[in-house]
Formats: structure tokens, C-alpha cells, sequence
């Protein structure tokens, strides 16, 4: 049986000199590849209490509502500025290349839910603070971070001190 990083494609160089692309599409175009990612994202919230989940479009998408079914909770989309049709909560972060904007529902996320973040990659880590200060702003606790892959050289931890973050896979570089 292969591992989980046996699926993740490398690609040197891209998109610039020196840097590793991480390629995620590699793990969800192999049935097998996928099924383990889920499922080794799903035991990190093995003994964690919580009521919802939350994730990113579009890969916190992909791994996010199939543990939210699996565990039998709620998920709710993070999406890019203006794709939600009801009054939103947004937050505009700061990116290598300039900024972002994400929002979601304000009526999404209740007052004291424990709330779970799931998405496949944790790089900087400015879009999962970005989410961590939405959901925290509709009055929720973020109880755990969930990232199928993680480039710790990129520090992303820093910015989500304080929180409880979990990795399947953590490459050391960028």
C-alpha cells in the first residue's frame, strides 16, 4: 500500500526557480490517493468536539463536505468575494502578490459553535487566518485546523498561534 505522500505530485521549479509545487490534483485524480487523504484528514478530529465545519473554495470544498457527511455535520463555504447570494460577513487579507477578499453567510456560523477549518494546503497561512477571523467575528470558536499538506518553511503556524492546527503531511521547505 502506498503512502499518502506517495500520491502528491512534485513539481520542482514551478512557479518560480527553487520553489516545489505541492500538486494536490494528483492525490484526487487517483481513487485510492483520495479516499486516504479524506480518511487520514477525518481521524485528526477523531476526539475533537465540535459542530461544524468550514472550508475554503475550492479545495476546502472537496475535503471538507466529505468529512463534514462522514462525521454527519454541517459544512459551510468559505467563497471568494461576491459568489454568496445572502448578506455576507467579509475579511480582506494580505497575499505574496496582493490582497484577497473571502466572506461568508452571516448567518452560517452561530454564537458559540465549535467550529473545524479544513482545506488542503497551509502555506503563509493568510487565508486561514483570514477564516479563523470570520468565523470568530459571526461569534464562533475555531477548535481545529485540519490541512491535508503543509509548507512549514512558509511559517503558516505562526499566524494561527494560539490555535489548534494539524497536518497529514508537512514538507519542511517552501
Amino acid at each position: 500500500m502506498k503512502s499518502i505522500e506517495e500520491y502528491v505530485r512534485s513539481i520542482p521549479d514551478f512557479p518560480e526557480p527553487g520553489i516545489i509545487f505541492r500538486d494536490v490534483t494528483s492525490v484526487l485524480q487517483d481513487a485510492e490517493g483520495l479516499h486516504m487523504a479524506i480518511d487520514l484528514m477525518q481521524e485528526k478530529l477523531k476526539d475533537v468536539e465540535f459542530d461544524v465545519i468550514v472550508g475554503p473554495e475550492s479545495r476546502g470544498f472537496i475535503f471538507g463536505v466529505p468529512i463534514a457527511y462522514n462525521m454527519n455535520k454541517p459544512f459551510i463555504p468559505i467563497r471568494k468575494k461576491g459568489k454568496l447570494p445572502c448578506e455576507t460577513a467579509s475579511i480582506t487579507y494580505e497575499l505574496e502578490y496582493g490582497t484577497a477578499e473571502i466572506e461568508i453567510h452571516k448567518d452560517a456560523v452561530k454564537k458559540g459553535q465549535r467550529v473545524v477549518v479544513i482545506d488542503d494546503l497551509m502555506a503563509t497561512g493568510g487565508t486561514n487566518e483570514a477564516i479563523v477571523k470570520l468565523v470568530e467575528g459571526l461569534g464562533g470558536e475555531v477548535v481545529k485546523c485540519v490541512f491535508l499538506m503543509e509548507l512549514a518553511g512558509l511559517e503558516g503556524r505562526r499566524r494561527l498561534s494560539g490555535y489548534d492546527v494539524d497536518s497529514v503531511i508537512v514538507y519542511p521547505g517552501k
